[in-house]
């Protein structure tokens, strides 16, 4: 047995906090039923090129119509944003943001560090921080197009009600790349070891 595989078998195998697990499970439950419900209300009114634009097939659909789709979105919204905010809760709570988050030490190290194995966690935390605004963005913008006559002041953010779609309908390609990002940046890191304890 080499001396790599030798190190390997001594690692212990990394743990995660029993809540951090469920922030997790609950944040893909959640991505999963907004993403596919939004899906079905966008095949209704496509966000680009009106009635007539391009749809999704409907096995990447939830709700089986607009007044059903609308439904389990707004459902998973709330599912997703009380997790979301559960999670940053706990981050702060427990003081995990100073691991979590991008600090000028990681930014210094993605400039003139030669070790790659830091500049893949500075990577992770720059990534895991840029991601927070584009979370609110999308919660906002949801919200807005959810209830824009209790909200016009958000409608009037952006400018317009179509103005608001397609930011909105932008923040979950740039969610779904954040998540295959992180993943693989933890699977860099740590191995299939590490995203393994992420989830059970």
């Amino acid at each position: 047995m080499t001396s790599t595989a030798k190190r390997a078998r001594r690692q212990p195998a990394p743990k995660q906090a029993t809540l951090a697990k469920i922030f997790h499970w609950l944040n893909i439950i959640g991505l999963l039923l907004m993403i596919t419900s939004g899906l079905q209300i966008y095949n209704a009114n496509p966000v680009f090129g009106g009635r007539g634009g391009w749809s999704f097939p409907d096995l990447f659909l939830l709700g089986g119509g607009l007044a059903n789709g609308r439904h389990w979105h707004f459902a998973a919204m709330w599912l997703f944003s009380l997790n979301l905010l559960g999670l940053g809760i706990y981050i702060f709570t427990t003081q995990r943001w100073k691991q979590r988050f991008v600090s000028s030490g990681d930014l210094k190290a993605l400039r003139v560090s030669q070790n790659q194995k830091r500049k893949t966690y500075s990577w992770h935390r720059l990534v895991y921080t840029a991601i927070i605004p584009i979370l609110l963005l999308a919660v906002l913008s949801g919200i807005g197009m959810y209830k824009p006559a209790q909200f016009p002041w958000i409608v009037g953010m952006f400018g317009s009600w179509q103005a608001l779609r397609i930011v909105h309908f932008i923040t979950v390609p740039t969610v779904a790349v954040f998540t295959l990002v992180h993943s693989l940046l933890g699977l860099k890191v740590g191995g299939q070891r590490l995203l393994r304890s992420i989830f059970w």
